[in-house]
């Protein structure tokens, strides 16, 4: 699986595409051509032009593992600090009602561990961590008053005739035109 939850490729896989990069190199040097190498790696002809691309430039050192793009910026440990925060609620941060949104989350990493993340950053973090955005079961009943009271009331002041109601014609000549 390449990326799971918004993850990279897993420490073995990494290690796989290394090898297939490093037995490319050898057979670089032995001057084989781009195609046969890549039916027989069962890769891409384009990928083996870039490997030998970059291998030319930098040799063998070069197709080595340059380690995972990006190191998660909250440690394991931290993590398990916001979890228990967030269970914690919003009101206990100081936000009136009880909801979490990504930007609440987001400022609260950024008082308790001075890290910025983006909103978008926010959500990578908590779904590679196995948190869901949650939706309510079931819609308030105010709301379903607000709305039946402001069908009833509002929506027929506001809703005027779009046309006359006589009957007119649809072409742009007068009926009595000789």
């Amino acid at each position: 699986m390449r990326y799971p939850q918004g993850g990279g490729l897993t420490a073995e896989r990494q290690q796989y595409r290394e090898g297939l990069r490093l037995r490319a190199a050898e057979r670089f040097a032995l001057g084989e051509a781009s195609a046969a190498i890549a039916k027989d790696l069962r890769v891409s002809v384009r990928s083996v032009q870039r490997g030998r691309r970059t291998w030319s430039d930098g040799g063998p050192r070069a197709l080595r593992s340059q380690g995972p793009a990006a190191l998660p910026r909250l440690s394991h440990r931290q993590f398990a600090q916001l979890e228990a925060e967030l269970t914690k609620g919003p009101a206990a941060h100081g936000w009136e009602d009880q909801r979490w949104t990504l930007s609440r989350v987001k400022t609260m990493i950024g008082r308790r561990f001075h890290l910025t993340y983006t909103v978008q950053g926010v959500r990578k973090l908590l779904v590679r961590n196995g948190w869901s955005c949650q939706v309510p079961v079931r819609r308030a009943m105010e709301r379903d008053d607000a709305v039946a009271g402001w069908v009833k009331e509002v929506w027929p002041c506001a809703e005027g005739s779009r046309r006359p109601v006589e009957p007119g014609w649809s072409l742009k000549t007068r009926p009595d035109s000789p």
